[in-house]
C-alpha cells in the first residue's frame, strides 16, 4: 500500500475535483481505460470497491492498496491529463505541491533515516525542534526545514560532544565541533574502520557547507530557498550521519552499561 499521507490525499482529492464523487471530467469507461493504460490495472476490479463505489472512491482505494511506485505511475499520468492551460496563481501553486507528492511517491522513502531525528535529551525544546524537522519531511517540503535541521544537528552534537569532555561555545561552529568529536570517537576506539574514519572526516567539509546553506539558502533569513531536489539530497546525506552517530553512541553506552562476561554467560544457559 502507499504512504500517501492524509494532507497529500486532501492536496490530491482537490486538484482531481473528486469531491462530488467525480474524477475529473472522466467517465466510468474512460477512467477504467486510462487506469488500464497507465498502470495495467483494471480500476472497476472488486478489490477496489470501496464505500459507494464511485470513481472518486475507486481512486482512493488505489492509493491505499497499491505500493508508492504504481501510485506515484498513476498520479504522474493524471498530473499530465489535467496540467492547467492557463495560469492561475492558486491553481498553479496546487499543482506544483501535487508534483512534488509524485516525485515523493517515485523515490519510495524521501528521507529513509528520518526516523533518527529525535531527541537526544528530555528537554521539551529538543522535541519540539526533532518535530518540526520531521514535519517538514512528513509535508514533503525538505526545502523548509534546512534550517530546522541545521539546528537540530548543531545542537545534537553539541550535547554529545559535551558527553565526551568537548568544550562547546556558541563561537564555535557546527564543523568545528563536528571535527573535535570525530577526533573524541576516534580516540576512543569506537571507530573500527578506516573508511568509516573518512567518510566521518569528510562529513566535517559538509558540515561546514550546511552552514552556509542554513545562512543563504533557507527559511532562517529572508533567503531564495534551495531547490527542492538538493534539498532532499542533504536531508538524506545528513540524517543518514545522524542515524550512524546515533548508533555508534547507543552501542558504546551498552559496551559500558553491561558487565565484563554477563553476555558470554547468557549465552551458556542452556534454554
Amino acid at each position: 500500500m502507499s504512504d500517501l499521507t492524509f494532507i497529500e490525499k486532501m492536496k490530491l482529492e482537490k486538484l482531481f475535483q473528486m469531491g462530488g464523487g467525480y474524477v475529473l471530467d472522466f467517465s466510468n469507461r474512460t477512467l477504467a481505460e486510462f487506469v488500464a493504460e497507465s498502470t495495467g490495472r483494471d480500476i472497476y476490479d472488486a478489490k477496489y470497491d470501496y464505500a459507494s463505489g464511485s470513481k472518486a472512491n475507486r481512486l482512493r482505494a488505489f492509493w491505499t492498496q497499491e505500493p508508492n511506485h504504481l501510485v506515484g505511475k498513476l498520479l504522474h499520468d493524471l498530473l499530465q491529463y489535467c496540467r492547467p492551460a492557463a495560469s492561475d496563481p492558486d491553481q498553479d501553486r496546487l499543482f506544483e505541491e501535487c508534483e512534488r507528492i509524485v516525485r515523493r511517491l517515485q523515490q519510495s522513502a524521501p528521507v529513509e533515516a528520518l526516523d533518527a531525528i529525535t531527541a537526544e535529551a528530555t528537554e521539551r525544546g529538543f522535541e519540539v525542534l526533532a518535530r518540526a524537522v520531521r514535519d517538514s519531511i512528513e509535508r514533503n517540503e525538505p526545502e523548509a526545514g534546512l534550517d530546522r535541521l541545521h539546528t537540530f544537528v548543531t545542537k545534537l552534537i553539541r550535547t554529545l560532544a559535551k558527553k565526551r569532555g568537548i568544550t562547546v561555545n556558541r563561537a564555535k561552529p557546527l564543523h568545528s565541533i563536528f571535527g573535535e568529536y570525530v577526533k573524541a570517537l576516534h580516540n576512543a576506539g569506537l571507530i573500527e574502520s578506516e573508511m568509516t574514519e573518512r567518510i566521518l572526516k569528510s562529513s566535517i567539509s559538509t558540515m561546514e557547507a550546511f552552514n552556509r546553506v542554513r545562512n543563504e539558502e533557507s527559511l532562517a533569513h529572508d533567503n531564495p530557498t534551495l531547490n527542492y531536489d538538493e534539498s532532499l539530497l542533504i536531508f538524506n546525506h545528513v540524517c543518514s550521519a545522524v542515524r550512524f552517530i546515533k548508533a555508534l553512541e547507543a552501542r558504546a553506552e551498552h559496551a559500558v552499561t553491561t558487565p565484563a562476561g554477563q553476555e558470554a554467560a547468557d549465552d551458556e544457559i542452556p534454554f
